[in-house]
């Protein structure tokens, strides 16, 4: 056994030894520094204690200093009224306490008790008791909330399990700290019933068997009985206090000294108010000097603290990379390091400003925006954007991080002004020759100065700002389909679930697993076509499931589902649709090409009639292109998964319709059709 814990062992036994065996006055005096020390290093601990549960073992240690306190009454007691004695402390406070005056003392150390149980012990033992109710009543709920979490998959089951554990241990400890609070009350009962008895038959004993006249007993065993009561009383009082500042407490990231300065202190105007209104207090028949002095020192202390509260707090770097160093020694953190953002933007130092709220930049409120927009337009939460500066990008270059992969990069010049020409080049406008980042479009960086100038000749003026967020959301929007993953279909499927809980039942777990429905909605991301409306897809999916299991085809039929969006999203607002037709010699060859397998159906076509049709295709977009029309390709519902997949890897950019995703009421016109020879 340790050391340590053979301490407490015997210090609990020499407890039981004190109730029993005389102690001489020298002990006395040393075990009552003992309980005073101990009472205050109790305290102190409360005060710093940033959850209840890093003090866990105190109902246990209230327990055994009240057991302590006692003894220590019992053996003062034993001492007073034998030997008229109880050792140097008890002397000492009970003639600093009492002077000459008896009957003054006895008053101040009345007080002393009462506060301690009438307004400590009761408040403590109040609040313990209503704290450990709401724990248990917080029970249920708490632990509901955790399975809840843990179901949507928000944690692992290890940090699931270390939760119940905390909220149980939190029920333990509360419910701990009501019972304790009784033995603290009855410490404080106990206490006055053994000052009267040390008065009453200590004037008794001092003047049947001691001999002595009745103002010096009184006088002597009043000293003694006020000493033992004052220290015993302030030990208990320092307890009685850490019971109230532990059950009091919430948890926080603080100790009680930082939280109090910082809260009180947090506005440094209302010190003003406060000082005003001692000044004026000066005003009266109170000391006016003494008001002054403190209304000054308010004042003071308000300006000072504004002064603190509007210089920026600079970052200990040096104990950041002491932190950084640390960690990545530390073993338990090597998996950290595996962690990947979904999205990063990367920048150099020149581009600071764009980022840096102090410096006027507004790009994360610009980000906040975008992922509100695409939460509209695609249907899904866009994770959250890493935003960090990069020293090996160029000053001006900034660079957008899928998944950890770059994907995207861009230059731009925070004194200047982009502008896109309205169609035709302008030559007498100077500018650096670039191009617009998020569409490709010729461009010109250009001056302040010049930037009414262009506006004039058409041109499309924008600031760097409104570049990097055009380019960020065209980015997000391309690769949307990759950020959702299992987890974030789960997220979807529960939101779903609480206004459509048969419809989601039909779908998943069964026949449809989550991965199926990832698969499903990834497609139809991939295809910009936005999955808001995700209970038309869910009931086309339970229509379809019972059919097939295939997730291209059911997004197929997802996507015919979605006619009413698709239409409006492609069509003009007249209803009127521009299209290239696949001509039926072309859906004849493909339609004859396509290999059914265990595994899913693919287009299998010879490299020439490959060539062909793609060859076809191009000529009809480049001729659109010269126009300025999206490309937009109508087939059949037969072949539009395929065809699609065959322009994925040489026209990526061109939309490929069916006849069945387009709404009765839309006017069709042909501009080009695609043959082979």
């Amino acid at each position: 056994m340790k050391a340590r814990d053979l301490s407490v062992l015997i210090g609990v036994i020499l407890i039981i030894v004190m109730l029993v065996v005389p102690l001489p006055g020298p002990i006395l005096s040393v075990l009552l520094l003992i309980n005073m020390t101990l009472s205050l290093i109790v305290i102190l601990v409360a005060m710093n204690t940033k959850d209840t549960l890093e003090f866990a073992v105190f109902p246990t240690l209230l327990l055994l200093l009240t057991l302590f306190r006692l003894a220590l009454n019992v053996s003062t007691t034993r001492s007073i009224l034998s030997e008229g004695s109880a050792g140097g402390v008890v002397e000492t406070f009970g003639s600093f306490v009492i002077g000459d005056n008896p009957l003054v003392g006895f008053v101040v150390f009345i007080i002393l008790v009462i506060i301690n149980f009438i307004v400590i012990t009761k408040g403590s033992e109040r609040v313990s008791e209503v704290a450990a109710r709401f724990s248990l009543d917080a029970m249920p709920g708490k632990q509901m909330s955790i399975d809840a979490d843990l179901n949507a998959g928000l944690i692992s089951e290890k940090e699931a399990k270390a939760r119940r554990e905390k909220v149980e241990q939190e029920a333990d400890f509360h419910g701990a700290m009501d019972g304790a609070s009784k033995f603290v009350k009855g410490d404080a009962i106990a206490g006055i019933i053994i000052v009267l008895i040390n008065i009453l038959f200590g004037i008794i004993i001092g003047m049947v068997q001691m001999g002595m006249p009745l103002m010096e007993a009184v006088n002597t065993f009043t000293r003694l009985t006020v000493g033992d009561g004052l220290v015993s009383q302030i030990p208990a009082l320092l307890v009685s206090t850490a019971t109230g500042i532990v059950v009091t407490r919430s948890s926080s990231k603080n100790n009680l000294g930082t939280e109090v300065s910082e809260q009180l202190l947090r506005y440094p105007k209302l010190l003003y108010i406060a000082a005003g209104t001692i000044f004026f207090l000066g005003l009266t028949p109170i000391n006016f000097l003494l008001t002054t002095v403190i209304a000054g020192f308010l004042a003071l202390s308000g300006y000072l603290l504004e002064r603190q509260s509007k210089v920026p707090e600079l970052p200990d770097i040096e104990e950041e990379v002491k932190t950084d160093s640390s960690q990545m020694k530390s073993s338990e953190n090597v998996i950290n390091l595996l962690n990947m953002d979904p999205i990063e933007f990367e920048f150099g130092y020149a581009l600071i400003p764009i980022a840096d709220a102090n410096q006027g930049g507004d790009l994360l409120d610009r980000i906040v925006m975008i992922r509100r927009q695409l939460a509209l337009e695609l249907g899904i939460v866009i994770p959250v954007v890493r935003i960090r500066d990069n020293i090996q990008l160029g000053p001006n270059e900034y660079r957008l991080k899928i998944k950890g992969n770059p994907v995207a990069t861009g230059e731009l010049l925070l004194d200047h002004y982009l502008a896109m020409a309205p169609g035709i080049d302008d030559e007498e406008l100077d500018g650096i020759e670039t191009r617009e980042p998020a569409f490709g479009l010729p461009a010109k960086w250009i001056s302040e100065e010049l930037k009414d100038e262009a506006e004039l000749s058409g041109y499309t003026v924008v600031d760097p700002p409104s570049v990097v967020s055009t380019h960020i959301t065209e980015v997000i929007k391309k690769f949307a389909h990759t950020l959702l993953g299992r987890q974030e279909t789960k997220q979807l499927i529960d939101h779903l679930k609480e206004n459509y809980p048969i419809l989601v039942e039909e779908v998943t777990p069964e026949p449809l697993a989550v991965g199926d429905i990832q698969k499903v909605l990834s497609k139809l991301l991939r295809e910009n076509i936005s999955i808001r409306n995700l209970p038309v897809i869910f009931e086309t999916l339970a229509d379809f499931s019972k059919l097939t299991t295939d997730t291209e085809l059911l997004g197929e039929y997802a996507r015919q589902a979605l006619s009413a969006q698709i239409t409006k999203q492609f069509a003009d607002e007249d209803m009127s649709l521009r299209v290239i037709t696949v001509s039926g010699k072309v859906e004849k060859v493909i339609a004859e090409n396509i290999k059914q397998t265990e595994h899913g159906n693919y287009l299998s076509l010879n490299p020439e009639s490959q060539q062909n049709i793609i060859s076809s295709i191009n000529e009809e977009v480049e001729r659109l292109a010269i126009q300025e029309e999206t490309p937009i390709l109508l087939c059949s519902p037969a072949i539009r998964m395929y065809l699609k997949q065959l322009l994925d890897r040489f026209l990526p950019q061109v939309v490929v319709l069916s006849y069945n995703e387009l709404e009765p009421n839309v006017q069709v016109k042909s501009v080009g059709v695609v043959n082979v020879a």
